[in-house]
């Protein structure tokens, strides 16, 4: 890397299972994403602790579980105490800044970044707040989503990823005028999150037979466990399935939004270049969780099948020879410690040392490099959010994945064997010692009956609060940009020769265009 520190870019997918893109074998054509690996490290068995976007987002800002942190579900707030790793490079002199989404509930919507391009897509305040007390609740428009996937001219994700895209666009060549300041600019995209839409252009990349049909079918309810069932009939599957051609269009713009978030990582890397910052700077493309994409007849997320917990993670650093592929189960929670790693920062001795740390994941530069001499190969996970009234929990450990909560039965799988995970392994006799160092680490993790009394609690005060922030007058917490423009146009306090010398980049010496 370079002798100075390195600015550090992040570009996150919203809802993007790896198994869809071609450098993990699937169908998608990603051609910005295939050069992008080709050059840097992909990590093959990288998964989100949340399958839900604001808790996994909560997790990976922090480092730690999202229970730890009281992001329990969409419409809990991260505390404005809590350290994330754009507090930490702050702190060591990184400009951080956001462009996109975070899904940041309540008063705070910068928590550590210094500068945030566009508003938020969805809402900061309490109205996706869950109530265990009611049972689980539906959600009639994912299923809508899924009836009307296809083609659009312009949607509001869109809209949102046009803007984000443009203005972290923009950052760069800002950045690009003071080459000495590191900077830290994660751009958060909403695609390909459903409503299943794309543009012509995108879907007309996918002949219909180059779409893939799920691994696994729909499986018959007897054979579906609980937490299943329950997510089928969240979003309006339990009486009766979507069509073969509504699932069929809702993959293909699946596909095609895939091909779209491609897009704009090209555009973002093609400024990096143009903007002369490219050979300074970290490049990381991630997820913050997959999408089941009618896998054993789920879709969205909200479980721990491979589909909604695995996704997709490049590591590109300047000037580093680096491990091509990387094996080792890693997770969104060593992004945090990777970041400050790349960085030569650290989270200081109040929040680790050797008597306590607070972080529960790990720097990845040495697998990168291939310096790591071990690794805990364990993600831990968690869901506590809808179509449950308890906490569920996810251990893998090795090839093992152990799923399990105080309501429902045991699950445990062996993807070596079994990558579809259609054999239960904890139904079996000869399983009681695993089962036992499962149940034994689960124990060290978490205490689940505590946990579930939090979160009720929580659940509680919460609707306290969204009810009486209904009355009287109205203070949003949503974010709104305020673009200062006295620098970048020509106003009466500068001249037209200062902003055009500030602007250009660069000043002189640009070669001209051969003609042809």
């Amino acid at each position: 890397m370079p002798a100075t520190r390195p600015n550090i870019l992040v570009i996150q997918a919203d809802q993007l299972a790896a198994q869809a893109l071609s450098l993990y074998g699937g169908a998608a054509k990603t051609p910005n994403l295939d050069r992008l690996a080709s050059e840097g490290t992909v990590f093959r068995n990288f998964y989100c602790n949340y399958p839900l976007c604001g808790p996994s987002r909560g997790s990976m800002l922090t480092g730690q579980l999202a229970s730890k942190v009281g992001v329990y579900d969409n419409a809990a707030e991260l505390p404005a105490s809590e350290p994330t790793f754009a507090h930490f490079l702050r702190r060591a002199g990184y400009h951080t800044c956001l462009s996109g989404k975070m899904h940041f509930v309540g008063p705070d919507q910068l928590h550590g970044f210094e500068e945030r391009l566009t508003a938020e897509i969805y809402p900061a305040d309490f109205a996706w707040l869950p109530d265990w007390t009611t049972g689980e609740k539906g959600f009639e428009p994912m299923r809508n989503t899924i009836e009307n996937g296809g083609v659009c001219a312009w949607n509001m994700q869109i809209a949102f990823d046009e803007e984000a895209t443009q203005k972290s666009v923009h950052k760069l060549f800002e950045y690009a005028r003071a080459p000495d300041d590191p900077f830290f600019l994660f751009v958060s995209l909403s695609h390909p999150h459903h409503p299943f839409l794309t543009q012509p252009e995108y879907w007309e990349m996918y002949r219909e037979e180059e779409v893939p049909e799920p691994t696994v079918d729909r499986l018959p309810d007897a054979n579906l466990d609980p937490h299943s069932q329950r997510c089928r009939k969240m979003i309006g599957l339990d009486h009766s399935d979507v069509s073969a051609d509504h699932a069929r269009q809702a993959r293909h713009a699946y596909y095609g939004s895939i091909s779209y978030f491609d897009a704009k990582v090209g555009q973002i890397i093609e400024a990096l270049e143009a903007s002369g910052l490219k050979d300074d700077t970290a490049i990381i493309v991630t997820a913050d969780h997959g999408e089941m994409l009618g896998e054993r007849g789920l879709w969205a997320k909200d479980c721990f099948f491979e589909w909604a917990m695995r996704v997709p993670l490049i590591v590109h650093l300047p000037g580093q020879s680096q491990t091509p592929m990387v094996e080792q189960n890693t997770s969104l929670m060593d992004l945090l410690p990777t970041f400050l790693d790349i960085a030569g920062a650290d989270v200081g001795q109040d929040h680790c040392n050797q008597d306590h740390c607070d972080l529960e994941g790990a720097s990845l530069l040495g697998l990168v490099t291939g310096a790591a001499e071990d690794w805990s190969d364990e993600i831990l996970a968690e869901y506590t959010a809808d179509a449950t009234t308890t906490p569920i929990i996810m251990i893998r450990k090795g090839p093992y994945k152990y799923i399990a909560s105080t309501d429902d039965p045991e699950m445990l799988f062996d993807l070596r064997v079994d990558p579809n995970e259609l054999n239960n392994l904890a139904e079996h006799a000869d399983s009681a010692e695993l089962l036992s160092q499962f149940r034994a680490r689960q124990a060290e993790v978490w205490d689940l009956p505590r946990l579930n009394d939090k979160i009720r609690r929580s659940q509680k005060k919460r609707d306290v609060v969204r009810d009486a922030l209904k009355q009287g007058r109205a203070e949003p917490w949503d974010f709104i940009p305020k673009p200062d423009y006295s620098d970048t146009y020509v106003r009466s306090a500068n001249s037209h020769e200062v902003i055009d010398r500030k602007v250009r980049l660069p000043a002189k010496g640009y070669p001209l265009p051969k003609n042809h």
